[in-house]
């Protein structure tokens, strides 16, 4: 399945997501390890996840009773690339709007 930028961008958007992501660096956390670090309500954590799971940002694997989630950094890193390559058009794309001439009526 194709990596979907949309749903990459809409996760990393959000504050509590990028948190969890630098929780997820430092390895694998079960999904109540991983709320404990946080304020906010298990629903909203849950659904949290479920975004990041949603963008493959993170992966999941049960073991047992519990689910563990972990950083997909080979997503992250094709985002990455993404952006680089993006942002290497943008001078391109900036000089030929600097060719465009505005005229302004005079008052």
């Amino acid at each position: 399945m194709p990596l979907s930028y949309a749903s990459v961008f809409r996760a990393l958007a959000d504050g509590t997501r990028r948190d969890i992501l630098e929780l997820l660096r430092s390895g694998s956390r079960t999904s109540g390890e991983i709320a404990a670090q946080f304020d906010s309500s298990w629903p909203t954590i849950s659904r949290h996840l479920a975004v990041l799971r949603a963008s493959d940002l993170v992966t999941t694997e049960r073991r047992g009773q519990e689910i563990y989630y972990e950083l997909n950094t080979s997503v992250l890193q094709d985002f990455v690339q993404h952006l680089i390559a993006w942002g290497a058009a943008a001078p391109a794309r900036r000089r030929s709007v600097g060719k465009r001439v505005v005229k302004r009526q005079e008052a």
